[in-house]
C-alpha cells in the first residue's frame, strides 16, 4: 500500500467536492488559507470561463487537522459548488425529481461523453459529463496544496510556468537552475497566462482573444519544475516504482493533457548521446551551493552533496530515482473540446445527426492546468518522499531525512 494516497469525490454540479489524504504525519502545519491560495491560483489565467466569476473556491477542512495541525488520521476537504443552487433538483439524489431536466443526448467530440455513457450504460449523457469535467481538479489542486506544505518543511518548492499557448512560444529554456526557475515562475505569477515571457505573454494574450472571437479554443504547453529534491525518491526495481513513472501519469490524468516529457524529453530523441547525458563531477568542500566555483552552473546545480552535474537533461530523473537536481516535467494540453463553433455529432438515442451541444467552458485553461500539475506533481513527490523516509509523525520523518542527509554527505 502506498504511503500517501488519496481520492476525489464529487461532481461538476452536485452539491460539492470531496478530496481525502491518507498518510500525512501528524503535527504539519496546515490552515485553509494554505489550501485556499492555490485555488484562487487555479481559477486564474486569462482565457477562463463564465463559471470563474461564480465559483470562488474555499476549502473547507472536515477532518484529520486539530488547531491548526495535522493528527494524523485522513485529511478530508470540501468545496461547495456554490452554482449548485440552479442544480439542486436537476442533480438531486432523490428520486422524485427524476426528468426534472431534459437530458442531454448528444456527446460532444473529445469528451468522456460517448464512450462514458457506453461503458457505464447512460443514456442521460450528464451522468458522464457531471465527473469527468475538469470542475473535478479543484479537489486535487486542495489535496496538493497539504502535500506542498509537507514538502516546503523539507525545502523541496514546487512550481510551473506556461510556455506555449496554441503557435505563441516563450523564449524560456528548460535546462536551468534552481535560482533561475524560482525567477522564472514568480515572473509567471505576474503574468494573466502564467508566462515568464513578456512578450510572448502579450502574443498569447492576443491568440486567445481571437480564438474567444472565432469561437474556438487553444490548448498549450506547461513546465513543473521541483527544487530541493533529495537524490534516491523512486526506484529501479519495479515498473511501478519509477519516479519519473509516476509523475507521467500523474500530469496525464488531468483532463486534456495528451503528452508528458521529463527534462529534454523528445528532444533527446534527435540528439547524440553525447549530447544528452548528465556528466558527473565531485568536490569534497562542495555540500552545498559553492559560490567560489569558477564554473557558475557547476554552483548552481549544486546537489548538497560532493557530487554535482553541469546539466540537467535528464530533469532531475535517471533509472527512475532523483538525481537530486530540479526535477522538471512538461505536459501537453489539447484544446478544449467544447465549442462555441459546434462540432457534428449524432444523438444516442435517434442516431440522428446534430451539432454537439454547448456546455459552459473555457477557451483556454492551460495557465490553470499549470497550477494542476504542480499538485499532481507534488502529490507524487510527497508521496515518495515518504516512502523513503517513512515516519507517523513530522518530528520522525524530519529525523529520518537528516540521517539520510547527512550519510549521502559522507558517501
Amino acid at each position: 500500500m502506498p504511503s500517501l494516497r488519496f481520492f476525489t469525490s464529487g461532481e461538476s454540479h452536485g452539491k460539492a467536492l470531496i478530496g481525502t489524504m491518507e498518510g500525512m504525519p501528524s503535527n504539519l502545519s496546515l490552515s485553509p488559507d494554505d489550501i485556499d491560495n492555490e485555488l484562487k491560483r487555479r481559477q486564474s489565467g486569462f482565457g477562463r470561463g463564465g463559471r470563474m466569476k461564480i465559483e470562488s473556491d474555499h476549502a473547507e477542512i472536515i477532518s484529520g487537522v486539530r488547531w491548526g495541525k495535522t493528527i494524523g488520521s485522513p485529511i478530508t476537504l470540501l468545496i461547495e459548488n456554490r452554482d449548485h443552487k440552479n442544480w439542486t433538483e436537476g442533480m438531486s439524489s432523490d428520486a422524485q425529481f427524476r426528468g426534472s431536466i431534459p437530458p442531454v443526448t448528444r456527446p460532444r467530440p473529445g469528451h468522456a461523453d460517448l464512450s462514458g455513457a457506453i461503458k457505464y450504460h447512460q443514456h442521460d449523457i450528464r451522468n458522464i459529463l457531471e465527473r469527468s469535467s475538469a470542475r473535478e481538479t479543484a479537489a486535487r489542486v486542495a489535496l496538493g496544496a497539504v502535500a506542498k506544505k509537507f514538502l516546503k518543511e523539507f525545502g523541496i518548492a514546487v512550481g510551473s510556468y506556461v510556455i506555449q499557448i496554441g503557435d505563441r512560444q516563450s523564449a524560456v529554456d528548460r535546462r536551468q537552475s534552481t535560482e533561475e526557475l524560482i525567477k522564472i515562475f514568480e515572473k509567471a505569477e505576474a503574468s494573466p497566462v502564467r508566462c515568464p515571457d513578456e512578450d510572448a505573454t502579450v502574443k498569447m494574450a492576443a491568440l486567445i482573444e481571437r480564438a474567444v472571437k472565432e469561437g474556438n479554443s487553444l490548448g498549450g504547453v506547461f513546465e513543473v519544475f521541483a527544487t530541493g529534491v533529495p537524490a534516491g525518491l523512486g526506484s529501479y526495481i519495479q515498473w511501478d516504482r519509477k519516479l519519473d513513472g509516476k509523475i507521467a501519469q500523474a500530469l496525464m490524468s488531468i483532463q486534456a493533457i495528451k503528452g508528458v516529457e521529463i527534462g529534454l524529453g523528445f528532444e533527446a530523441a534527435g540528439l547524440f548521446g553525447s549530447e544528452v547525458m548528465d556528466e558527473i563531477f565531485y568536490d569534497g568542500q562542495q555540500s552545498t551551493v559553492d559560490s567560489r566555483k569558477t564554473e557558475p552552473d557547476a554552483a548552481r546545480y549544486a546537489l548538497r552533496v560532493g557530487f554535482y552535474r553541469k546539466t540537467n537533461n535528464a530533469g532531475g530523473i535517471e533509472g527512475g530515482m532523483s538525481n537530486g537536481m530540479p526535477v522538471i516535467a512538461r505536459a501537453a494540453m489539447k484544446p478544449i473540446p467544447t465549442l462555441r463553433r459546434p462540432l457534428a455529432s449524432v444523438d444516442i438515442v435517434t442516431k440522428e445527426p446534430f451539432e454537439a451541444a454547448y456546455e459552459r467552458s473555457d477557451v483556454c485553461a492551460v495557465p490553470a492546468a499549470s497550477v494542476i500539475g504542480e499538485a499532481m506533481t507534488a502529490l507524487v513527490l510527497a508521496g515518495a518522499f515518504l516512502e523513503k523516509f517513512g515516519g507517523d509523525s513530522m518530528e520522525e520523518v524530519a529525523s529520518n531525512y537528516k540521517a539520510y542527509m547527512e550519510y549521502v554527505k559522507r558517501f
